[in-house]
């Protein structure tokens, strides 16, 4: 099958849970204490999910490959996923294991989150047709630290997905235990777009600052590209260091899924054949665009909606509407 006849730009393969959020507590738990909450919701979680669910929205043709319950849990994933457009026939369902969540507590742009991790901490690399690489152009796999099962078969599945001709991005996430027990030089020659956050990078290297244990990663991996918060991002590739300092919002309604939502807009503009600055613009802006909406989706509807929301809350112009290859 050649590229351009591929039905899918992209394939998602990660967890799945659901998040609940509690917004306007009125102070941080105390133990033997009942705080109050002002708002709550209870949407579609995790960051692959979000990612798949943002991409989508922005017009990449995407499906996803993951494990949840036979569960009301796990029927709102696949609701939420389908109205956002993500394809959920690869998706596994089990009895064996209930579907997972993280409770949000939020406290303005900070927040504190409890994860019971379910299907997805059980999801192994065995579980998956590799023939369904040959129907996607890309593979994005996120959350290595929260995915146990899929750990040790990893490089086997990112191998797979470049062996099928797909292009390849990983972002592991923050790591509960703060072991770090990440072979980087295993897994990242098999990742095209690596995207840690600047904790992270500093955890994983020990350098003393982002920029340098982000020059290490790439000399093992290809593009490395540090997500840095208010201070925007930086990608590193080879000798290129292009820093950008994103767009900020001054009325931020949360955080979560800010870092996805950047995931996903530089990864539809590098499937796309964009240049690494134009891939980290729309990063940094599909990051700021996540804050103005509650949950890790709210602010993402439809490409032309988000274009809206880029020209009247940050300024920018940006075209999102593209013709994919079919």
């Amino acid at each position: 099958m050649s590229m351009e006849k591929r039905p899918f730009d992209v394939v998602v393969v990660g967890e799945l849970n659901v998040d609940l959020i509690l917004n306007r507590i009125e102070s941080f738990p105390e133990m033997g204490k009942e705080k109050l909450a002002k708002d709550m919701t209870l949407t579609l979680g995790s960051s692959s999910a979000i990612f798949a669910a943002n991409i989508a929205a922005l017009g990449a043709r995407t499906a996803f490959l993951g494990m949840i319950g036979e569960d009301d849990f796990g029927n709102l994933v696949i609701r939420s996923l389908q109205e956002k457009g993500v394809h959920t026939d690869w998706i596994i369902r089990t009895a064996e294991h209930r579907t997972g969540i993280t409770v949000v507590l939020n406290f303005g742009n900070d927040r504190a989150m409890v994860t019971y991790p379910g299907a997805m901490a059980a999801f192994r690399v065995e579980d998956i047709d590799f023939d369904i690489f040959h129907q996607a152009k890309h593979l994005h796999f996120s959350s290595y630290f929260l995915q146990p099962g899929m750990q040790p078969g990893l490089p086997k599945l990112l191998q797979g997905a470049r062996q099928a001709g797909m292009t390849t991005s990983l972002d592991i996430q923050w790591d509960p235990a703060e072991e770090w027990n990440f072979d980087a030089e295993a897994i990242l020659p098999f990742v095209d777009v690596f995207l840690p956050n600047e904790a992270e990078v500093l955890a994983l290297t020990g350098a003393q600052n982002a920029i340098e244990g982000g020059r290490k990663l790439a000399l093992v991996g290809n593009i490395v590209v540090v997500k840095q918060g208010s201070r925007g991002a930086t990608v590193i590739h080879g000798d290129t260091v292009i820093h950008h300092n994103g767009f900020r919002n001054d009325d931020v309604v949360d955080a979560i899924g800010a870092g996805d939502s950047f995931n996903a807009g530089f990864i539809h503009q590098f499937i796309q054949g964009h240049s690494l600055e134009r891939c980290l613009t729309v990063a940094n802006l599909m990051g700021a665009i996540n804050t103005t909406a509650a949950g890790g989706t709210g602010a993402f509807t439809s490409p032309e909606a988000i274009e809206q929301r880029a020209r009247e809350r940050f300024g920018q112009d940006i075209c999102l509407t593209v013709e994919y290859q079919q």
